[in-house]
């Protein structure tokens, strides 16, 4: 199906351009997002005379976005969300979670301008790209994390341990010395009784034997 741009549409074309895609793209997407109109006589005329005016509008979406992206480029959000010990999420954090996430820091960000190749399931800061415009793009971090206080060490570099200690905390040194056995207690009571026999056997002295 050919049809007309009404935007960029990246690795497909510009502005105006007439481009054959399949139906089932055309339908789906292209058409209802009012991204492209199909390349009919009429539709050619109309898009001429309205040209110049669409192209204003485009600049002007352009240079807002360009603004916001100084802003939002490079910046942190947190989802807070619940994870087993192996940092597997207990479900997924997805573009609607992200979107919203960067609404609540006070940016303007619908769910389709957020693009994953998957959703986000484990623990951990995930590069996130934000469609600004056609022509503007930023990527964010997702600091997925338990809690806040977690997604705070997170952004500082530092993870939580399995056990739930500081991967930078020192190590707590055992009371106890490398040697030792748990077992030792029995071998104790032995070695005691070998003690007190080794005592009764020192005076090998013949007590029928007169002192000299």
């Amino acid at each position: 199906m050919d049809v007309i741009l009404l935007e960029r549409i990246e690795k497909l074309g510009q502005m105006g351009d007439v481009v054959s895609v399949k139906p089932g793209f055309a339908r789906n997407y292209l058409l209802p997002q009012k991204k492209a109109m199909r390349a009919t006589e009429n539709n050619r005329k109309s898009f001429d005379g309205q040209r110049a005016q669409l192209e204003t509008v485009n600049l002007e979406q352009r240079g807002e976005a360009e603004r916001v992206a100084t802003k939002l480029d490079g910046l942190a959000f947190v989802v807070v969300r619940q994870a087993s010990d192996n940092d597997q999420l207990y479900g997924s954090v997805t573009v609607r979670n992200v979107a919203q996430a960067i609404t609540d820091a006070g940016f303007t960000v619908e769910s389709k301008q957020v693009q994953l190749a998957r959703p986000i399931k484990t623990v951990g800061m995930h590069d996130v790209i934000v469609k600004l415009h056609p022509e503007v793009s930023v990527t964010v971090r997702a600091n997925v994390a338990r809690s806040d206080e977690e997604a705070e060490m997170q952004a500082q570099g530092r993870r939580i341990s399995r056990a739930g200690d500081d991967d930078d905390d020192d190590i707590v040194e055992t009371p106890f010395p490398s040697s030792f056995d748990p077992d030792a207690g029995d071998d104790s009571e032995q070695s005691g009784e070998d003690v007190a026999g080794d005592a009764v056997e020192t005076d090998n002295s013949d007590p029928e034997k007169p002192a000299e």
